[in-house]
């Protein structure tokens, strides 16, 4: 930790953070949504906050209960994520591309008490979707609800007025709140500690559905601080946050590193879109941006590129996969962010574990993920546990703050992710050089990253699974130049069935998020299998690189 700022917000909780910002700096613009025509300073979003969090204690909000956000990026989720870690409620972020037995999963998995969702986004008609899985959500008065399946979904509140319903709206939570005794959220703050879980984040893995990652209000700040200081913030940043806040980019290093800096986050759409992204830039002078690898090409190919001025802009962080170094190369030169960091982390680690400085040469910030951040432990071990030397590959261990709780309601997966002397194992494959910088070389897992989506394939084997034409499949990841990988399923079909790929990413795409659809389909007799009948998906992999004449990806790191 030599040469690092000291951490101010270790030791507090994430509503103490805003106070104490909102008192220090009260006039210095902390919020700005174009889309939404919406701007707060940080006495305004206190404010803001205070009168959510009161709404939530006159619902009956004890600390401790999991409630939920399904949405695009709104200022009505930030406002929540603060308002619940004030008073001491657990936040769990649903991905707005769930589909409803996705949501269902969810629901039931993190014991939702509250759901807070938008209304419809592009062809997404969420109120629809959560009337499929919640069917007396069409008899709810006020919000209330009772439900068969879900007995411990109580309430039902939309960010944006729903004619078709009954439901509590956000302006009626923010008014009862209005009204509420100040005095009941003072007590509620007081009975807070800075290591109570505050965040609940689904994750992948390699065995069973989705885990829900418990996070804390330290694991979240001191992660949230350390990543800012490595970016070299500032309350005169302007930080662009076109990721989504439901993913720990958005609601760590975005959300909460602009508030424990008290910079500014611009959140230029409600998703990512590429025009609305380089507008926002230009128009509110961001002097940092975030994305992943596709949202910089994206935002670089858009017609209208060339004439921005971008002139304000100087550093950035991109995550998620990896970053060719012709990528990088044309962000520094033609958006001017000379200071583009890479950063690699995992959602169970909060989600920051290594870093490349702003000074680090542009080949060192494309070849290596950086040195581990201050307050973390990293160690690379052989298959049977033990510490590696420097330039050996192994497997990617951490131990620190960072940490997360464990997973909600899996002590099994927890006991085999973090072992006895609290190392959390990340499953991926790394290689320390001798200078402290890590490489991050492939995966244990078979996760598959697809622009910065982690994707389980055991999730769309099952669905795969219950189509009447599939006898079996297996979902394996494959390069690709943009995404950074694609996925592919090897089917084996029954009998003398007749199904074409179109037809099985039909099926997938009525089922399942639209990143989860298989982009390639292969049908095949018989899967590689070691001797007592496992399935090789590595050698899979190598197949279908050779199939489909993808080698020229496939020694990408």
């Amino acid at each position: 930790m030599s040469g690092e700022i000291a951490p101010w917000v270790d030791g507090k909780t994430i509503g103490e953070v805003l106070r104490h910002v909102a008192t220090r700096q009260p006039g210095g613009e902390a919020l700005v949504f174009p889309h939404a025509g919406f701007r707060a300073d940080y006495a305004e979003y206190d404010r803001r906050v205070d009168s959510a969090a009161r709404g939530l204690l006159t619902m009956g909000i004890e600390k401790g209960d999991h409630i939920a956000a399904w949405s695009t990026n709104w200022q009505q989720w930030t406002i929540l994520q603060l308002a619940a870690a004030r008073v001491g409620a657990v936040l769990c972020t649903v991905n707005p591309a769930y589909k409803p037995s996705e949501l269902a999963y969810v629901l039931e998995q993190a014991d939702i008490t509250a759901l807070f969702l938008i209304s419809r986004f592009k062809t997404s008609n969420y109120y629809a979707m959560l009337r499929e899985v919640v069917p007396e959500l069409d008899g709810c008065k006020g919000g209330r609800l009772r439900s068969e399946r879900f007995p411990k979904l109580g309430w039902a509140v939309t960010f944006q007025e729903m004619p078709e319903h009954d439901m509590l709206t956000w302006g009626q939570l923010c008014a009862r709140g209005w009204y509420a005794d100040p005095a009941l959220l003072a007590a509620r703050e007081a009975e807070l500690s800075p290591n109570d879980p505050i965040n609940l984040q689904y994750t992948s893995g390699t065995t069973g559905f989705p885990k829900g990652a418990l996070l804390s209000h330290r694991n979240l700040l001191l992660n949230a601080f350390y990543l800012g200081e490595r970016l070299r913030l500032t309350q005169n940043d302007r930080i662009c946050v076109p990721v989504p806040f439901y993913h720990c980019f958005g609601c760590v290093i975005g959300t909460l590193a602009s508030l424990v800096f008290g910079a500014t986050m611009l959140v230029p759409a409600q998703h990512f879109d590429p025009l609305a992204t380089i507008e926002c830039m230009e128009r509110e002078r961001a002097t940092v941006v975030y994305g992943v690898p596709t949202m910089f090409i994206a935002e670089m190919e858009e017609p209208t590129f060339a004439g921005r001025d971008l002139s304000s802009l100087r550093a950035g962080i991109m995550a998620g996969s990896p970053c060719p170094i012709e990528l990088m190369n044309r962000v520094i030169d033609e958006m001017g962010a000379r200071e583009m960091t890479i950063a690699y982390g995992l959602t169970e680690a909060s989600p920051g574990v290594t870093m490349t400085h702003v000074d680090d040469p542009v080949e060192t910030r494309v070849s290596t993920v950086g040195p581990v951040l201050p307050g973390v432990e990293v160690k690379v071990v052989d298959e049977r546990g033990n510490s590696l030397p420097d330039s050996q590959a192994g497997e990617l261990c951490v131990r620190g703050h960072n940490v997360m709780l464990g997973y909600y309601k899996m002590a099994d997966a927890t006991e085999e992710a973090i072992d006895a002397e609290g190392w959390l194992h990340s499953g991926d494959i790394a290689v320390r050089e001798p200078d402290g910088y890590f490489r991050i070389t492939g995966r244990i897992k078979d996760m598959i990253i697809r622009g910065g989506e982690n994707i389980y394939p055991r999730e769309i084997e099952e669905v795969l699974f219950t189509h009447p034409d599939v006898a079996d499949a297996q979902v394996v990841g494959v390069p690709d130049p943009v995404k950074g990988e694609e996925l592919c399923a090897w089917i084996r079909l029954t009998g003398l069935a007749s199904v074409t790929a179109d037809d099985i990413r039909e099926y997938c795409r009525a089922r399942v998020a639209h990143f989860k659809v298989p982009r390639y389909v292969e049908f095949v007799d018989e899967f590689p299998e070691t001797v007592t009948g496992k399935v090789q998906k590595f050698k899979m992999r190598e197949e279908a690189i050779r199939r489909l004449r993808l080698e020229e990806e496939a020694p990408v790191a």
